[in-house]
């Protein structure tokens, strides 16, 4: 196709959306097009209040002149130098301010493009890990019932949201699923974690017992699930599968692309839960979302494992072209300090109060069956509608636009989770905005 041909009219049809639902979108599309601190602009020039970060992504707000300037600026000094045998100085200052703000022991940095390359990262160096340290028998790997961990194999296969795996065929073979974590019956309208489910971190028992430990390589689990529908760990159930992993020498890796970066007011929910993870994958906030970006930290011990043998040999053979790119790594250091600066994680966790009761209120709204909350993260689940699931919270979703409110939905589950920038008189206005859609719904 010649490059002069004269462009035909933007009929939205060449754009194949993610997750979307096509059809529809492109029946009535939602445009935005600007964005400024808590809100959006649509096209039609209204502002609509970003109740979800983004996609869980934009911790910082939006368009934060730090982060916009450091941008600008790497882009016109180096656009881009390769990750494979050479380097450039952004991407180890952004590993080394990485370091200082992760547990400690997570002393190096793996770059990657978002977060589910992360987790494809972080389950390829769990079990090289074990074959480096002469333990190669042990390739399984554990995943959860309703996590998400992306949309690459390796993570839809540990994954265990049923539409994001069945209609792509055989997934990677030795995986198995502990069981998820959400107990209606014994903890509805819980503030902050359950007090009921730790006991089901001890099915990590019965699967070392059916297929052997020393198959194992490591068990990924999202310290509060986020996409799934915001489900909280009970209380004890981390450190007990933090416990049975030492145990029996299995590797715990925490997927942190939701929950890192302040979202439950500490740097990460590891800090948050007190647990300590081998491995942590990160993506989302680590950007502000304005530069696709994403990481693995891991423990020293893994990584030391890697570095035997002849120095000029190659240690871990992975990597991706943009691992580390300039104007990523110059956008995650200015997103880091721009938290630090503003305060923004220390705002998280004093508004979080407020934000649970706020959330909370709308309880005994028509369809409100459950209401769910840690840190700025709230969940709102609604009874479905028989026959039609998901209708009900896509119909709220689509309320909720129009009167300036931009919520997530996942089956027929509200999630919020905003810019960590946001005052009370926001958090009034995204619930004010959320009961009256709530109110609405038939």
């Amino acid at each position: 196709m010649a490059l002069d041909r004269n462009p035909g009219p933007n009929d939205l049809s060449a754009f194949w959306m993610p997750f979307t639902a096509n059809r529809q979108f492109k029946k009535a599309p939602r445009m935005f097009v600007g964005a400024s601190g808590m809100y959006y602009k649509t096209a039609d020039g209204r502002d609509v209040l970003d109740g979800t970060a983004g996609l869980w992504c934009c911790n910082a707000g939006h368009c934060r002149p730090k982060i916009t300037e450091a941008i600008q600026k790497q882009a016109a000094e180096l656009d881009y130098a390769p990750a494979f045998q050479m380097g450039h100085p952004k991407a180890f200052e952004l590993a080394s301010a990485l370091r200082d703000m992760a547990p400690e022991g997570m002393d190096h940095v793996f770059f990657t493009n978002s977060g589910s390359e992360a987790v494809e990262t972080a389950l390829k160096i769990a079990i090289a890990y074990h074959r480096a340290r002469g333990e190669g028998a042990r390739t399984r790997l554990i995943g959860r019932e309703r996590g998400y961990h992306g949309v690459n194999f390796g993570g839809i296969s540990v994954g265990g949201i049923v539409n994001n795996r069945k209609m792509f065929g055989t997934l990677l073979a030795g995986v198995d699923h502990l069981p998820h974590t959400h107990l209606p019956d014994q903890n509805a309208f819980t503030r902050g974690q359950p007090e009921h489910g730790a006991y089901l971190a001890d099915d990590l028992e019965r699967i070392v017992a059916l297929h052997g430990a020393e198959t194992i390589a490591a068990v990924i689990v999202e310290p509060m699930a986020g996409s799934t529908g915001v489900l909280m760990p009970p209380k004890g159930y981390l450190e007990k599968l933090r416990a049975i992993c030492t145990k029996h020498g299995i590797l715990l890796i925490f997927d942190e692309v939701i929950t890192g970066f302040g979202r439950l007011g500490s740097a990460f929910a590891a800090d948050h839960f007190g647990v300590q993870p081998d491995m942590m994958t990160v993506a989302k906030g680590l950007t502000n979302g304005v530069i696709p970006m994403g990481a693995v930290l891991a423990a020293g011990a893994i990584h030391d494992a890697f570095m035997q043998g002849p120095e000029h040999v190659i240690e871990l053979f992975h990597g991706y072209t943009y691992s580390g790119n300039p104007i990523a790594s110059a956008a995650g250091i200015a997103t880091l300090q721009t938290y630090r600066e503003e305060g923004l994680f220390e705002n998280a966790a004093a508004l979080a109060p407020y934000w649970e009761d706020a959330l909370h209120s709308l309880k005994g709204l028509p369809h409100v069956i459950d209401i769910r909350n840690m840190g700025l993260i709230g969940a709102v689940e609604l009874e479905p509608i028989a026959g039609e699931p998901t209708k009900r919270a896509f119909t709220a979703f689509l309320n909720a636009y129009e009167k300036g409110l931009l919520i997530r939905t996942t089956g027929d589950i509200i999630a919020m989770s905003p810019p960590l920038m946001i005052d009370k008189a926001q958090i009034d206005e995204v619930f004010g905005k959320l009961s009256a859609v709530l109110k609405s719904l038939a």
